[in-house]
């Protein structure tokens, strides 16, 4: 009998243990300022272009003007934010420097501030500074700097499944750091996530976005080796592909090699 009962406590304190655990995971503790902040990629989705902004010199702009040509490169911050939002815009502009294409050429950059309250000086005074960093001629006619009120602010942040909240006790924006690809005609391509992005895996998202409109040889090459992951928005080598590459670039030199001693056979005959 006490066997049984030792064994039913044990069941029983088994049964609790499973259900406070599940409690746990299934409530959110995050604080309440970031239980809204998250993104949900929407590859392949259309931005809404006919979307009304004003730019930095606070003329009223559509999304539809900076598409058609090269691919767009995305960014949401604002000018108030006290680390996250310098730091992935200062993290982009280390990426850009090592590219030999160069803004406004190449690509062109959008950053949209989600704070309804930034105003086109905010915005000029920010980008004054990023241009100077970037330090590339014409950077200044390719990287646009963007406000708007605040249903124009949440129908594009939806529209990219950018999710964020405001933590009013601090009067500031929770939010994710991420870095959007859009193609020519304004959809979405690739996310990369983080503050520090790697100038391959940005060169890679453009091409991509570009649709191979822009980029090397050598570019494909990467593509064909690299792979996109959704869930860590980086470009991961490609075992396999990497495998067969090797092995049809050696069945390549291979053949140039037979090739070219067959040719000096033949002239010393």
């Amino acid at each position: 009998m006490n066997r049984w009962r030792t064994r039913f406590a044990a069941g029983s304190a088994l049964a609790v243990l499973v259900l406070i655990a599940a409690a746990v995971f299934a409530a959110d503790s995050r604080p309440a300022a970031l239980r809204d902040v998250d993104v949900v990629p929407r590859l392949d989705q259309p931005l809404p272009l006919d979307l009304e902004l004003r730019d930095e010199t606070g003329k009223t702009v559509r999304l539809a003007e900076f598409f058609g040509g090269p691919p767009v490169l995305l960014t949401l911050a604002y000018a108030r934010c006290p680390m996250l939002c310098p730091m992935v815009l200062e993290g982009l502009v280390r990426s850009l420097r090592p590219l030999s294409w160069n803004v406004g050429e190449q690509f062109r950059m959008i950053t949209v501030s989600i704070d309804p309250r930034e105003t086109p000086e905010q915005a000029a005074a920010r980008k004054a500074k990023l241009v100077a960093d970037y330090g590339r001629p014409g950077a200044a006619r390719g990287w646009h700097f963007l406000v708007g009120d605040e249903g124009a602010v949440r129908r594009l942040t939806e529209a990219v499944g950018f999710r964020y909240g405001y933590d009013a006790a601090n009067d500031q924006y929770a939010h994710a750091a991420v870095l959007m690809a859009l193609t020519p005609q304004g959809k979405l391509s690739r996310y990369l996530y983080g503050i520090d992005f790697t100038p391959r895996d940005v060169r890679l998202a453009l091409v991509e976005a570009s649709e191979g409109k822009i980029g090397t040889l050598t570019d494909r090459i990467l593509l064909f080796c690299y792979h996109y992951d959704p869930a860590t928005g980086k470009y991961g080598a490609a075992a396999m592909t990497g495998v067969r590459l090797a092995g049809v670039l050696t069945v390549l030199g291979i053949g140039a090699f037979v090739v070219t001693q067959i040719r000096r056979e033949h002239r010393k005959v």
